[in-house]
């Protein structure tokens, strides 16, 4: 790997923090004709995490497509990063990956090692899903960005959607938050390494596990929380589900290290455009700290799976997932209609 290459320093912006505004999204695509076929469960207009066709009354087809610029310097973990950001897809929908492709901008500042080492990783993960890389697209750009474009497969009657949630499901958590105020203080040097290390391996570690746990159980709805920030994908599960979405930020984990950078005001753009989406459509405990409400807007990179999880199961899922990985919680429940789709409490 060349040592000279610094990706960060090649791209304007980094990991999900790149991603178009969910406010920017829901009017780019308005009016855009929407084709019908009731083969089709889920597709763009419904704002979830992937598309989903079925095939015949066992199997389903699950779509993705997912790709950003560098958040890593080192370019082997970016293409980990990127590629367990791709697939995080497939398992938010309660599906297995299978098939996967490519999909790179090079940058003519790059090494011919540095591209390879963005495939490897990719390639690492992939194999790691029991996916195949079986090919994909590349063009040259002024700014290095990779990622993948990944199939699953699902039972119709299986599809878990960011919709459905019930009153009474409890919420669960399985990936600490922070991840865009760090990396952007990174960028200053005011994150220590061990910090940092501790970031990468949640990056670049998949939500298989999780998926594989939490299809065992009753689920209503999941979603994995990446560039639209805990707060904008639980508000899109809450508004899509009919319910509000209660908060207990005592019990969201963080990164605490986050806290004193958002303190300092090292909090990146797409919190702030999180921020003007959801906002409104929150109703807030006054006691909750401004750098508390910065990390719940934080967009994430290879964020965890927030799962509503019907009550009954909620403690023994809890304990499952919590016995496999760290940082795994329940961070807070659902219930009829109130005045806002979220509450902070």
């Amino acid at each position: 790997m060349s040592e000279d290459i610094k990706m960060t320093k090649l791209a304007s912006c980094a990991g999900c923090g790149a991603k178009v505004g969910a406010g920017m999204l829901v009017k780019l695509l308005n009016d855009l004709p929407v084709r019908h076929d009731e083969r089709l469960l889920v597709g763009y207009d419904k704002s979830d995490d992937a598309c989903v066709y079925v095939v015949n009354d066992d199997t389903a087809i699950v779509q993705t497509l997912d790709f950003f610029p560098p958040i890593v310097d080192d370019p082997r973990l970016f293409g980990q990063i990127a590629a367990c950001n791709a697939l995080s897809d497939i398992y938010a929908m309660g599906a297995e990956p299978k098939l996967a492709l490519n999909i790179m901008t090079i940058s003519n500042a790059m090494t011919r090692e540095a591209v390879q080492e963005v495939l490897r990783g990719g390639y690492e993960k992939a194999y790691e899903a029991d996916t195949i890389i079986a090919g994909g697209h590349t063009i040259e750009d002024l700014e290095p960005k990779y990622g993948l474009s990944v199939t699953g497969f699902v039972h119709p009657k299986r599809v878990l959607k960011n919709t459905g949630a019930k009153p009474s499901d409890m919420l669960i958590l399985t990936k600490p938050l922070g991840i865009g105020i760090l990396t952007t203080a990174a960028k200053a040097d005011l994150v220590d390494d061990a910090t940092m290390q501790k970031l990468y391996a949640q990056m670049a570690r998949l939500n298989r596990a999780a998926r594989d746990s939490m299809v065992k159980y009753e689920i209503h709805s999941c979603t994995d929380v990446t560039g639209f920030s805990l707060m904008g994908h639980s508000y899109e599960m809450a508004a899509g589900s009919g319910c509000s979405i209660h908060l207990q930020t005592d019990e969201i984990p963080y990164h605490h290290e986050a806290w004193d950078m958002a303190d300092m005001g090292f909090v990146p753009a797409g919190a702030y455009r999180n921020r003007d989406y959801v906002e409104h459509h929150v109703k807030w405990d006054k006691t909750i700290p401004r750098p508390m409400q910065d990390i719940l807007f934080d967009p994430q990179t290879s964020g965890g799976l927030l799962i509503a999880v019907a009550e009954q199961d909620a403690q023994t899922l809890l304990r499952e997932l919590q016995a496999q990985m760290d940082g795994v919680k329940i961070v807070g429940y659902v219930t009829e209609l109130k005045e806002q789709e979220l509450i902070m409490e």
